[in-house]
């Protein structure tokens, strides 16, 4: 079947590509920037949020929109008529992470003439993540190629296990998924901290991630910290982390005292539940355990704060 296929999810669109399929998109939402070669593929998305704001006036927006009972994306519902897709896929987990399954069902009754099937995708845990590969593959047509994609990224998964050659201690790592006000990473990444050697403090797998203070933080005292913050990378985490290390009482962070303190790009990786979960762990396993591995991803998949 030659499948025209619009995909709302940044994560699902890698998920298409590893599946074979990029030849078919012919839509994406305007978060998806991965593989970079559908860069030219046309946008069906946009924000209703000033994305150039701060962290706490982000976090502001974000709320008085959710509490409307509104998405905070708009899709383009011509623009997606025009496309004549077969297939658009979503995901109804988290409304701030993708375009809402009512916004896409909203638009296929109003105006898209195609009658495209609507994937939903509802990645809460790691375990969620392969079945959504599954789910995607089976609404393409190769169910098996899925498999064979999810059986190789556990492998990968389970191989970092073995490159840590049972540790005698493992570090307690706090993931930072915003800045102001602080969220701790829930959802799929306490499942890759485990896979990463690390203790997990906060957050459980498979719950949506929750606010805490820093407070908290001076609390458990982490002997890691990793930021790695929705929709931002690097560059744009460092300027966002300015609330938190502007606080006197940051510097009585073991963390902060002992340099373990780390960036990472949490738009590519960290908030993507597709493919690249295992390059997620890697770069977890590198911060974790500095100098044990190197799979590469300094300096573009995160970097050491203390020299930023």
């Amino acid at each position: 079947m030659n499948h025209r296929i619009v995909s709302l999810i940044a994560s699902a669109t890698e998920i298409v590509c590893a599946l074979g399929f990029e030849s078919s998109l012919v839509g994406r939402s305007h978060e998806c920037d991965y593989p970079i070669t559908i860069n030219d593929i046309p946008v069906c998305s946009s924000s209703k949020i000033f994305t150039e704001a701060s962290s706490a006036e982000i976090d502001d927006q974000v709320r008085m929109i959710v509490s409307g009972g509104l998405s905070v994306y708009k899709v383009d519902s011509e623009l997606l008529d025009k496309l004549s897709p077969t297939v658009i896929i979503t995901q109804t987990q988290c409304e701030v992470c993708a375009v809402s399954l009512r916004d896409v069902e909203e638009a296929v009754c109003q105006l898209v003439s195609s009658a495209p099937a609507i994937v939903s995708l509802e990645p809460m845990s790691l375990e969620d993540v392969w079945t959504d590969i599954h789910v995607v593959a089976k609404a393409l047509g190769a169910p098996e190629k899925g498999k064979n994609i999810v059986a190789d990224l556990k492998y990968r998964l389970s191989d970092l296990n073995r490159q840590l050659r049972e540790p005698s201690h493992k570090p307690t790592i706090a993931c930072i998924e915003w800045t102001d006000p602080i969220m701790i990473a829930a959802n799929w990444v306490p499942n890759l901290v485990e896979f990463a050697g690390g203790i997990n403090l906060f957050s459980e797998p498979g719950k949506h991630s929750g606010y805490f203070t820093l407070e908290d933080l001076l609390i458990a005292q982490p002997e890691v910290i990793a930021f790695m913050p929705c929709g931002f990378d690097i560059e744009r985490c460092i300027r966002e982390m300015e609330p938190l290390i502007t606080d006197s009482r940051w510097a009585d962070l073991d963390a902060v005292k002992n340099g373990r303190v780390y960036v990472t790009d949490g738009n590519q990786y960290f908030n993507r539940p597709g493919p690249r979960v295992v390059e997620s762990a890697e770069i977890l396993l590198e911060c974790l355990y500095p100098g044990l591995v190197d799979f590469g991803h300094h300096g573009d998949g995160w970097i050491h704060w203390a020299t930023s």
